[in-house]
């Protein structure tokens, strides 16, 4: 009977639970005040700490755990032809609570905080086409010129020659270099891991993610090599407390950028170029064609290569997948949600403009 309280107790504080988060949700100031810039960081750090060391991914061991847990007890159900259905029920409702609990207490308060562009003192706002296609050709620019340096011939594609440990071991000098100019984005104790679940993400079409649990970054190891530190620093912005999509794409670009790696310059471009075409397309088709002929053949060369690493995956499930993903990041405070992705155009322009 105890344990039949607990469970009631426990299911009963979800909706307390939603409501707390909602009300929560429409005060950034104290968001920011008392959770991202108060709790959160010691929070972040303990977990990093206590599971960084780790060869392997926690946050994916214990999610696959927990999935089998529930097929089990999904096959007991059907098995006794769903006796106590209605106690099960208060039990998954009870879990549910407690997952709930810890992703919002661990870390997705965050994405009620304060805009990023606020924090870094950056000017964003609605930006005209003139201003896109300024910053999309000091991007070009700047983008052929690094694939240059690396391959001393326009038309060689890069070959990073990093493997993902590599990576993740150069990724907190890059950050280390972002924070002397933004000590706010300081990244210390990390936990980066290779995701045990690499194939899956591969065919869902995802080339990363935080696991807000454990606090643990995880990365597709399958990813081509091009994209895989903008993609790292972008899971490292995650875990030091930007939730939002847009502001984790522009830290990564940053701390790429920032980075005295010169491959890392390449991926921090890579990813701004990409971002800034795509929306020079929406705009104007003609203009694009034009843009993308001044791009370097190498560089036309990885991209597709990257194009055909996806394309490779895509499967009639992945719609489905990235409309529930589309669904979370709405229910979280990004009201485009999958599209948000996009908005990072917004930051860069800024930072272009005001640099």
């Amino acid at each position: 009977m105890k344990l039949r309280n607990k469970h009631v107790f426990l299911a009963i504080l979800l909706p307390v639970q939603y409501f707390i988060v909602q009300f929560l949700s429409q005060k950034p100031k104290l968001i920011e005040e008392y959770y991202s810039n108060g709790i959160y960081p010691y929070i972040s750090r303990f977990l990093r700490i206590l599971l960084g060391w780790l060869p392997f991914s926690f946050g994916d061991l214990l999610g696959l755990i927990l999935i089998v847990l529930l097929i089990q007890q999904v096959y007991k159900l059907v098995r006794n032809r769903f006796r106590r259905i209605l106690s099960k029920l208060v039990q998954f409702v009870g879990v549910l609570s407690i997952i709930y609990f810890c992703f919002y207490c661990f870390w997705g308060l965050n994405y009620f905080r304060k805009p990023l562009a606020e924090n870094l003192g950056l000017q964003q706002s609605k930006y005209t086409t003139e201003q896109l296609v300024r910053t999309t050709k000091k991007t070009i620019e700047i983008f052929n010129k690094i694939h240059f340096d690396i391959t001393q011939n326009d038309t060689l594609k890069i070959e990073v020659p990093y493997s993902s440990g590599d990576i993740y071991d150069k990724v907190p000098a890059a950050y280390k270099k972002v924070a002397s100019d933004y000590p706010q984005l300081a990244y210390k104790s990390p936990a980066i891991k290779n995701s045990l679940v690499s194939l899956f993400q591969s065919y869902n079409g995802t080339a990363g993610y935080l696991n807000p649990i454990t606090g643990e970054a995880q990365v597709n190891s399958m990813l081509p090599k091009a994209g895989y530190p903008a993609t790292t620093c972008h899971e490292v912005a995650h875990q030091i407390g930007w939730s939002a999509e847009n502001d984790a794409n522009f830290l990564g670009f940053l701390a790429c950028t920032y980075s005295d790696d010169i491959y890392f310059n390449y991926s921090g471009y890579r990813m701004a170029f990409r971002y800034c075409m795509r929306e020079i397309r929406k705009r104007d088709k003609e203009l694009y064609k034009e843009l993308w002929k001044t791009v370097n053949k190498g560089i036309k060369k990885e991209l597709n290569d990257n194009y055909l690493f996806w394309k490779k995956y895509e499967n009639p499930i992945e719609p489905y997948i990235k409309k529930g993903y589309n669904s979370y990041l709405k229910a979280n405070n990004q009201s485009k949600g999958i599209e948000s992705y996009s908005y990072v155009v917004d930051l860069l322009i800024a930072y272009f403009e005001q640099k």
